[in-house]
């Protein structure tokens, strides 16, 4: 069996007997996988330590063993692959961090590797961390309408006078409100052709939005991914983080 080296991002871990864990890591060659590792949580220093690493939105360099025939894969070596100064930390930003890597998992179906999807996700944790106020508070939406295009959910920024009313279930902008209530106008589907207009986070601090605006906007968005992925469900991040937004 071949040993890889490939970044990763840690999803989610579980216990496992008396001292291991499994955890469940987005990894930049193999898509989303599950890894055994044992002896990370002993009573010692060291092992303490090591369980530290496999927090959720972690971001590791990895040796991992891999075979396609198997379910369960193991890693030979870890390390941190980027030291965040901030996420782990502050309330905010962990709040927002744990969001993404909610709707990342909740999009992530198959394993199939998409490595430009794994270095968006990478750098959107990174520059998070180093965001400022004005740019957080937008963080969310924009991560949601940037993350749909590589699951072929692309909301069209067809937006104009005339196409001012944004259709969730077809994913453009339409002249007239549909007959389904599935849908933004006004000053949600303005500031939603803003956001998808926005290459970079640092481009949020110019868009300005009330708490109840972003509300609305998560809500909507929430909807437009539970319309075309099955099984989607409802965010269980999503209350907490409109909590401390507001």
């Amino acid at each position: 069996m071949m040993i890889h080296k490939t970044k990763g991002i840690v999803l989610r871990t579980v216990k496992y007997g008396e001292t291991s864990i499994i955890a469940d890591i987005y990894t930049e060659l193999f898509g989303r996988q599950s890894y055994m590792v044992n002896g990370v949580r002993t009573s010692s220093k060291k092992g303490m330590g090591k369980a530290n690493l496999f927090q959720p939105v972690a971001i590791l360099d990895l040796e991992v063993y891999h075979n396609e025939l198997k379910n369960l894969q193991r890693i030979k070596e870890f390390r941190w692959g980027y030291l965040y100064k901030n996420i782990f930390f502050d309330v905010m930003k962990n709040s927002v961090a744990l969001f993404m890597i909610e709707l990342l998992q909740k999009c992530l179906k198959q394993p199939e590797p998409n490595i430009n999807l794994f270095y968006f996700v990478e750098d959107a944790f990174m520059k998070l961390d180093e965001s400022a106020d004005t740019v957080l508070a937008n963080y969310t939406l924009f991560f949601s309408l940037h993350i749909a295009s590589f699951f072929g959910l692309r909301i069209d920024d067809n937006y104009s006078e005339i196409n001012s009313v944004l259709d969730l279930r077809e994913g453009f902008f339409v002249s007239e409100k549909p007959e389904h209530n599935h849908y933004l106008d006004g000053k949600f589907s303005f500031a939603t052709s803003q956001l998808l207009k926005a290459m970079q986070p640092s481009e949020l601090s110019q868009i300005r939005l009330n708490k109840e605006s972003r509300k609305v906007l998560l809500n909507a968005y929430q909807t437009f991914f539970a319309l075309h992925i099955q099984d989607f469900g409802t965010m269980r991040t999503l209350p907490v983080l409109q909590e401390l937004l507001a």
